[in-house]
């Protein structure tokens, strides 16, 4: 029986009041080691008087409610975070509820009309005055007094404005257009925003809603700027400034957009853009193209750019409850469709385009920015976010440039040699832009030019990520070692011919992480090409480099581009150094969606053997259907330096390693369209694989059989050829597989343990197990977790959270690990699953 003063002395000890010394010296180590051993804290109270007449324990207990208060609170914070977005997204979606209410109620009216007029030109087809509405409409136009010409004056100027305001306003949140969900884009609290796409108006127009963590003031700055953050465009000039009322100016603008591929002309647009504020605080920025047909001033056509026009479009900011900007964003062209070739016509009539490409482009900019001004994080390679994202708009730059090739920028075409599959440009040294007088090595570029081959293809039945996401990872498939290498040191002091016959085998390659954008489709990488093992050691060496940038999408999202693009950099590379983009672009020109396309990330080899993969196809040719009719266009760039004096050379082995890769191209989209087909519906085509690959899946099953009890592999998912790989690589868990080492790396991982990490099997070695885990994770990794697994061969992981390759937090309900054995019962590596994971 506890007596009373026993119980006195625990009520002491429960609660304890500590002095502000106190609380000083707990938050000081807290910030250093939030969960100190009993060693650490019993060092603690030796080593700060102030804590000398605290029990340990309750020391224990202090640590134990800081990490818990900690959590309230981030917790906290992010709930907020959360509650402020999902009422700013309640408010867009009431908004347009109310939008498509009045649509709704206009189209009942119209609808009623229309029938009354019908009726009543049915019961007298003699009498012309009751006719449809449309031919009412007509007349009413016809009949309707013709508004005044208006000049370049500033008052012809202010009622243009007042107009565009006026119409732009009806766009953005009234019913002028009838707008549709994008495909593929479901609005939330973790989505860009709320995206439409236009249903049926004249020209192509995309609508898009959503909130960003910054000030109205900020936004419309960085939105005016367009060359900031829409990277078609090549150049914007303000011609002349007029104010006008409500604090507001009016602009002259010239703008010009770069051509996506080599089969059309650049656009530029003559503009009007209005800035101004609402009576209820919001800001407007609103543009329409200024021409004859207004009644406004017109600027005369500049070769050879198609003059494109833009019908009233803008941005309407408005400041949120809960911090922020609401933001809606039209964009409205007329982009001229007839200029074009019929084959690539689809892409200058496709709303969805314009909405990936202007609309979600802008949303995304401003989100990215708002979450680098909050956060102060170092990305790989030592560089601040906004240096990488200044690096990816250089190289998207040049390569647009390059495909381009416009006289202004000082290319000039050189003379075919009869077949027109390649066109050969070069620009002379003078020329060359975001060029310093020298290279960073001293090198002079006074002798030096490029040159750029470029050519675009029609592909039928491929998805555009899958291709390019293939050619990133299996780079051997399609380029030429030995030209790389001479395309490198194109760019070095002792470059002075072809040297050829002199260059080493390049038989491999290493992808060296440098760093991401925001965006978590978008990645920067260094890639090595030779053998070096690591980065540290291509340097010594100053071995061939590439910095590449992937640009890859979402597979089930109209109107999507996929890029990869690269440059040949050096050991002494920095971020003005001068570059070479070269890469593929690839645009679908049809809006229909493609959900069938597996991701093709295993070794296609097989697949891309000699003879033609549909042969292998067995079946009517029904498999098929779901991709049938699926096209895109690929555009291919290279640029090269060279000598002046060697022109006539690199020209001929240009348009040679580029019909090679042309060729290439063709076969691998002809295996990744073939493995897509399917004998019977609802069967998918496992990807090749080594038996390497067949026999760790073997141990993984055998294992994880002898540790647990159980099987990893269902006996419904092991039926057919090869059933323990196919089945592992397509297991709902993430399933990945790391080396032996006192620094564990990945060495496997299925297609879902690949989602998780956000990274390739190419790219998989290159991610070491503690990177995976949080602060907390890895100490419990080296000191319980990988213990055990030697010791007793397995062990269970509470759920928590792990980090991928991009950063991105990842949560898990529970995670097993198991040592892996192979037929003699010794130690392989080390399986890790994580069940049920997912974003967080």
């Amino acid at each position: 029986m506890v007596t009373a003063k026993e119980a006195a002395a625990m009520d002491a000890s429960k609660y304890v009041r500590y002095t502000p010394e106190q609380v000083e010296a707990l938050e000081k180590l807290y910030y250093e080691c939030p969960k100190p051993s009993s060693l650490r804290r019993q060092q603690l109270v030796r080593d700060c008087p102030v804590l000398a007449n605290v029990d340990p324990k309750q020391i224990k207990v202090w640590f134990q409610n800081r990490r818990c208060r900690e959590k309230q609170r981030k917790e906290s914070s992010r709930l907020q975070v959360l509650n402020r977005k999902l009422t700013a997204m309640n408010k867009l979606l009431m908004e347009e509820n109310d939008r498509l209410q009045k649509q709704v109620s206009r189209l009942v009216y119209e609808n009623g009309y229309y029938r009354q007029q019908t009726q009543s030109a049915g019961l007298a087809t003699t009498d012309t005055s009751c006719e449809s509405v449309v031919t009412s409409g007509q007349q009413n136009v016809a009949t309707a007094p013709q508004a005044q010409p208006r000049d370049g004056s500033p008052s012809g100027l202010l009622s243009i404005a007042d107009e565009t305001l006026t119409e732009f306003l009806s766009k953005a949140t009234g019913t002028a257009v009838e707008w549709v969900q994008m495909p593929g884009m479901k609005p939330g609290p973790d989505s860009i925003g709320i995206i439409a796409i236009s249903h049926s108006c004249a020209g192509v127009a995309a609508r898009a809603c959503g909130l960003v963590g910054m000030e109205p003031a900020k936004v419309a700055e960085i939105l005016k700027d367009r060359p900031l953050w829409l990277r078609d465009c090549r150049s914007m000039e303000v011609v002349n400034v007029l104010p006008a009322g409500n604090n507001g100016t009016i602009e002259l603008l010239y703008m010009q957009l770069y051509a996506p591929t080599t089969l059309e002309p650049a656009r530029d647009f003559w503009l009007l853009r209005y800035t101004s504020i609402l009576d209820d605080g919001s800001l407007v920025v609103c543009e329409r193209s200024l021409s004859s047909k207004q009644g406004g001033p017109s600027m005369p056509l500049v070769q050879p750019f198609i003059r494109g026009e833009m019908l009233p479009s803008g941005f309407l900011i408005r400041p949120s409850d809960g911090g922020g900007s609401v933001i809606h964003i039209v964009d409205h062209m007329d982009l001229e469709p007839w200029s074009v070739p019929e084959v690539v016509r689809p892409l200058y009539e496709s709303s969805a385009m314009v909405a990936q490409k202007m609309s979600m482009a802008a949303l995304r900019y401003l989100r990215q920015v708002a979450h680098e001004d909050t956060s102060s994080v170092i990305t790989g390679w030592g560089r601040q976010p906004a240096a990488l994202r200044a690096l990816s708009q250089k190289l998207t730059r040049g390569f647009n440039e390059a495909l381009n090739g416009l006289a202004d920028d000082g290319w000039s075409v050189i003379e075919s040699d009869g077949v027109d599959d390649v066109c050969i440009s070069a620009k002379s040294p003078s020329k060359m832009i975001n060029c310093n007088a020298t290279f960073n090595n001293g090198l002079p570029i006074a002798s030096r030019s490029v040159l750029c081959a470029k050519a675009s293809m029609l592909l039928q039945d491929v998805s555009p990520p899958s291709l390019l996401r293939f050619m990133r990872e299996q780079r051997s498939q399609w380029a030429d070692s030995n030209l790389d290498a001479f395309f490198a040191s194109a760019m070095k002091p002792n470059f002075c011919n072809l040297p050829m016959s002199r260059l080493g085998g390049f038989s491999d390659q290493v992808i060296l992480p440098l760093a991401h954008t925001f965006d978590p489709e978008e990645f920067l990488e260094v890639i090595k090409i030779g053998n070096a093992s690591n980065y540290q050691d291509a340097l010594m060496h100053r071995d061939m480099f590439l910095l590449q940038m992937y640009n890859g999408v979402d597979e089930n999202t109209a109107g999507t581009c996929s890029e990869l693009i690269f440059a040949p950099i050096d050991a002494s590379f920095s971020d003005d150094s001068p570059l070479l983009p070269s890469g593929f672009r690839i645009i679908p020109i049809d809006s229909r969606l493609d959900t069938s396309s597996p991701n093709c990330t295993l070794d296609l080899a097989s697949t891309l053997e000699v003879g033609t993969p549909r042969g292998r196809i067995t079946g009517s040719g029904s498999g098929n259907a779901a991709c049938a009719g699926s096209k895109a266009v690929m555009t291919i760039a290279f640029q090269f330096a060279f000598e002046s004096h060697l022109q006539d050379s690199v020209a001929t082995m240009a348009r040679q390693y580029m019909r090679s890769i042309i060729a290439s191209a063709q076969r691998i989209a002809l295996a990744l369209s073939s493995s897509r087909l399917v004998p019977h519906a609802g069967i998918k085509r496992t990807p090749a694989a080594s038996p390497e690959a067949d026999t760790l899946s073997r141990w993984i099953c055998q294992s994880y059989r002898f540790h647990f009890g159980a099987e990893l592999i269902k006996s419904a998912d092991a039926s057919g050829c090869e059933p323990s790989l196919k089945a592992l690589w397509h297991h709902a868990n993430a399933i990945l597989c790391c080396s032996l080492k006192a620094l564990p790396v990945f060495t496997f991982a299925n297609q879902s343990g690949l989602d998780m990490l956000e990274t390739a099997l190419v790219a998989l070695q290159d991610i070491t197990l503690e990177k995976v885990f949080d602060d907390q994770g890895k100490k419990n990794l080296c000191t319980e977790l990988l213990p055990s697994i030697m010791e007793q061969g397995f062990a269970c992981i509470q759920g928590g959270l792990c980090v991928s390759s991009l950063g991105r937090p990842v949560s898990y309900e529970e995670a097993l690990a198991w040592k892996v054995t192979d037929d003699d019962n010794g130690a392989h590596c080390i399986c890790f699953m994580f069940v049920n994971w997912s974003f967080v």
